[in-house]
């Protein structure tokens, strides 16, 4: 009896604990507002019948499956990179899931906390094959393109300062306006994250003449963030994406994901609910595993849909394939 009425408290104390500010608001609204980038193929971009695309807008949508039940209870808000944190930080948008990096200033004065890393990436450079580089190194004195209020921005003064060489910096808010810049020949080159470069290439009207070099200036660590202060909604975002992690090491699919539900490994069952409580734990049904992973698949599916192979980026796994497999990419269990 006493066994039974500790559960029973120690139960009420975790819903308890599952109060959110952010999810009331999200449950009341009937909607999750994500923010998105305005448009980076592979991360989110509309298609030709106007549905939103990519990895990031795939966690999005795990994140509406895991509260609803239902990926498709989404509003994509496109965000440049200086209208983004604002956005979140006023409620805007419940989650910001938009290739941010993860930094300590990010993460300690803007009021924000970031999930985990979604995506491993780091900063490199575009140049035109008829430049005949071979390194960033010789791109001293060259005129450089870069988006203003990124990461990408300081981590290029960093690098020509630190080895002394000059540069000119010729900057714009947006992704677009830079791309158009290189494009017009208005800079010798075009430098943000290396999966952004591949896919502003596929937008060059010539993009077999154009080439990234190999050398990374910077390590680009992506991830989804939330407000800081809804301690629930964080663990909703962060969960949520080591669910997807977790899904692909123990070989959890979109396609397997109900039939999982009975697999004869109990870790997988109580993953999905059986016998266990990690749902109502984090103030979400008990099955909200299955909602996720049946939306968008485990993250080495979202991976390959949307950046790898089954992709027209077709960017290797490499530091984001799991750790198992010699990546980057290490979830806490879920247990």
């Amino acid at each position: 009896m006493w066994i039974l009425l500790l559960a029973l408290v120690g139960s009420e104390a975790a819903l308890a604990q599952a109060s959110s500010q952010t999810l009331d608001t999200v449950r009341k609204r009937g909607i999750l507002n994500c923010g998105v980038n305005t448009g980076l193929a592979g991360f989110a971009a509309p298609d030709a019948r106007g549905r939103w695309t990519g990895i990031d807008a795939d966690f999005c949508r795990a994140v509406a499956a895991a509260v609803f039940g239902d990926g498709d209870k989404v509003r994509f808000v496109p965000l440049n990179a200086k209208e983004r944190f604002t956005a979140l930080q006023s409620g805007e948008v419940d989650l910001l899931s938009r290739n941010t990096t993860w930094t300590m200033s990010r993460d300690t004065s803007l009021g924000l906390n970031f999930a985990g890393v979604l995506f491993y990436d780091g900063q490199a450079f575009m140049v035109r094959k008829s430049q005949g580089l071979k390194s960033v190194d010789e791109l001293a004195g060259a005129s450089i393109c870069v988006q203003t209020g990124t990461t990408n921005e300081l981590n290029l003064a960093d690098y020509f300062d630190t080895r002394g060489l000059r540069y000119k910096p010729v900057v714009f808010e947006r992704l677009i306006e830079v791309l158009a810049a290189y494009q017009s020949n208005r800079c010798d080159a075009f430098t943000t994250d290396s999966s952004q470069l591949v896919a502003e290439r596929t937008r060059l009207a010539d993009p077999e003449n154009h080439e990234i070099l190999p050398d990374l200036i910077s390590k680009e660590p992506l991830g989804p963030l939330v407000r800081q202060g809804d301690a629930v909604w964080s663990n909703i975002a962060r969960w949520t994406l080591f669910l997807l992690i977790n899904a692909e090491e123990l070989g959890i699919t979109q396609e397997n994901a109900g039939e999982m539900r009975t697999s004869p490994n109990p870790g997988i069952r109580r993953i999905f609910g059986e016998g266990s409580t990690f749902g109502r734990a984090l103030g979400l049904r008990d099955d909200w595993a299955v909602s996720v992973i049946k939306t968008v698949g485990n993250y080495g599916e979202a991976f390959e849909r949307n950046l790898g192979q089954g992709s027209p980026l077709k960017i290797e796994r490499g530091r984001n394939a799991l750790w198992t497999k010699g990546g980057l990419m290490y979830a806490p269990p879920i247990r």
